[in-house]
């Protein structure tokens, strides 16, 4: 409860500043709002920055240097907010010392979500070299290696001394985004090593590079998906992995705050996929919108829910015959259902973190299946004992207990095994989503439980 206590201290002591800013801007208050302004971290700048309207905005450019507004840039993928209105606003001239100031993977996100004529305007402002290296970072592959890394980085070479390299980091220090580690390349640029700083600070200035690093270098290439580098830079606790291309030469690096965000709009992703929806402005965009991504799912599982209609339908005579078995219908299809959702979960979040790809899909299988069967002969034992003491019906209770545990048996062996099925055939396991699960399950628990009633509607009637 402290902890909670604290970041609700935190929220509201943030509130109070930014109503203050607010304050200064609308009375005017300029010098102080600039010192105010200036004292903020750089993601509350942003946040107070997307917070204000249009007009508290066009006031703030007036005092906004091109570093303020590289910082408000940058952390807009954070806060999910519209970066075009900022281009819509600002001066080309202004845009592009912003652009300038931010390091290049963040420059790249931002380029990426502007309309073609903004870009076009930005691009002839700035200088050459500039945009030839921002247009060649905006070619690879949305959500790969390529598309996230940035190129200011730090090589050496192999020949030269430790005190050499740390004169090199220091006239290079100003330019880059992070140094993590320095990376050692040959004279074509292909990587070759890797060290610390600390390693070049604790070495000998006279000793060799070549004798202090590391040979043995964990890197990927630029078509390597976003999700793929996050398993790898957490299994092997990385700040900065590098980037190569497939003849091993250079490219850039990653680093770990990117990994972080990646990290959050993947999670973000597989949540709004169980939904059915493909993008956080799905869950966020208009009425018409929202309709249009979730229909093809709805439209798809109506169908598959007309199958589960079908079936009862066709027990008309067993329902006719005895009315109860109408009760204990959402229990059965709920409890398959909701195991099925679980053991998905378990499954989906398996192979995200690349855990699966250890372990026999088989023998995980199996034992969410063992563990349906366990957990529905318990709960199909309470209802038993229920159904006899209420309805004084042990054989109705009996066709009510088996069904319920071949249906929730059922349920843990689909919701397991389906990701690993569409895995397969190459579409994301997220989309496996929960209601599939579930009419899925339906169908096969009214099947099970009817068919059994059937089967024994002479002793229930």
């Amino acid at each position: 409860m402290i902890g909670n206590n604290n970041i609700l201290e935190r929220n509201n002591a943030l509130f109070n500043k930014y109503e203050a800013l607010l304050k200064m801007i609308q009375q005017g208050e300029d010098s102080q709002f600039v010192y105010s302004f200036s004292c903020l971290h750089p993601y509350e700048k942003s946040e107070f920055f997307f917070l204000v309207d249009e007009e508290e905005r066009l006031y703030m450019y007036h005092f906004l240097n091109s570093e303020e507004m590289a910082q408000i840039l940058s952390n807009a993928e954070n806060l999910r907010h519209d970066i075009s209105i900022v281009f819509k606003e600002i001066p080309s001239d202004f845009s592009k010392e912003a652009i300038l100031k931010m390091s290049d993977d963040d420059a790249t996100y931002v380029l990426n979500l502007l309309n073609s004529d903004q870009k076009s305007e930005i691009f002839n402002a700035l200088p050459e070299q500039k945009a030839d290296e921002l247009k060649h970072l905006m070619s690879y592959h949305h959500e790969t290696a390529g598309s996230i890394m940035t190129t200011e980085y730090i090589s050496i070479s192999s020949t030269i001394t430790t005190g050499d390299a740390l004169k090199h980091i220091k006239m290079r220090s100003g330019k880059v985004q992070s140094i993590y580690v320095v990376y050692v390349v040959n004279n074509d640029n292909e990587l070759i090593g890797v060290l610390s700083l600390r390693n070049i600070i604790n070495s000998d200035p006279n000793q060799l590079i070549s004798d202090v690093m590391n040979s043995d270098v964990i890197k990927i290439e630029s078509f390597i998906d976003q999700e793929e580098i996050a398993h790898v830079m957490r299994k092997y606790d990385f700040l900065a992995i590098p980037v190569v291309d497939e003849g091993n030469h250079l490219l850039g690096m990653i680093t770990v705050d990117d990994i972080i965000d990646v990290i959050d709009k993947e999670a973000n992703e597989d949540y709004l996929k169980m939904a059915a929806l493909d993008r956080v402005s799905d869950a966020e965009g208009t009425i018409i919108n929202r309709a249009t991504k979730r229909l093809p799912w709805l439209i798809l599982l109506t169908f598959l829910g007309m199958i589960t209609a079908t079936i009862l339908s066709s027990f008309e005579d067993t329902l006719a015959k005895v009315s109860l078995l109408a009760a204990f219908i959402p229990i059965i299809s709920g409890m398959s259902g909701n195991t099925g959702t679980q053991s998905l979960a378990v499954s989906v979040r398996g192979i995200s973190t690349g855990e699966m790809k250890k372990k026999n899909k088989f023998k995980h299988a199996l034992k969410e299946s063992t563990s349906g069967l366990i957990t529905g002969s318990v709960c199909g034992f309470i209802l038993f004992l229920v159904i006899v003491i209420i309805y004084s019906q042990p054989l109705l209770g009996l066709i009510v207990a088996i069904s319920l545990t071949i249906a929730m048996t059922v349920g843990t062996t689909i919701g397991s095994l389906i990701p690993f099925f569409m895995t397969k055939i190459g579409i994301d396991p997220a989309v496996a989503s929960g209601p599939f699960i579930t009419t899925i399950n339906d169908i096969v628990s009214m099947l099970v439980y009817f068919s059994l009633a059937t089967t024994f509607i002479s002793s229930l009637t």
